[in-house]
């Protein structure tokens, strides 16, 4: 199912990085198997009924979550208690914290709602 992102994840030199990532990946698979699996702008990423909802880009010190801005600010509170860093665009998540994987969903799941009559790859 993943073989998509085999090629990606076979470009990250850092062990336990990749093993992160994939498991990420894999976990999102497993749980929205509906959801289209591409790499796009050289990162992994998700999407449902040809839209967009969530990648991933490996940074030396941090994994960035891509969700769009509009499920960025949405979570925004929650994701400054979690202690994660955000940019208008990404959710960080340092290489030695925890993923939050109900945050996560939260997130996947307000922008596969939010996004359920779009048809366009991004908000518009």
């Amino acid at each position: 199912m993943m073989e998509v992102f085999a090629e990606y994840l076979s470009s990250i030199d850092d062990d336990e990085q990749r093993k992160r990532v994939e498991g990420i990946l894999q976990w999102i698979a497993d749980e929205y198997p509906h959801f289209g699996q591409r790499i796009g702008w050289n990162q992994p990423m998700f999407t449902d009924h040809g839209t967009f909802i969530i990648a991933f880009n490996v940074a030396k010190k941090h994994l960035n979550v891509s969700t769009e801005l509009a499920c960025i600010e949405h979570f925004a509170d929650e994701i400054s208690k979690k202690g994660y860093n955000r940019t208008k665009m990404f959710l960080q998540i340092k290489w030695d914290e925890p993923v939050d994987f109900s945050l996560l969903r939260k997130m996947i799941d307000f922008n596969v709602a939010d996004k359920k009559d779009c048809k366009t790859f991004w908000r518009k």
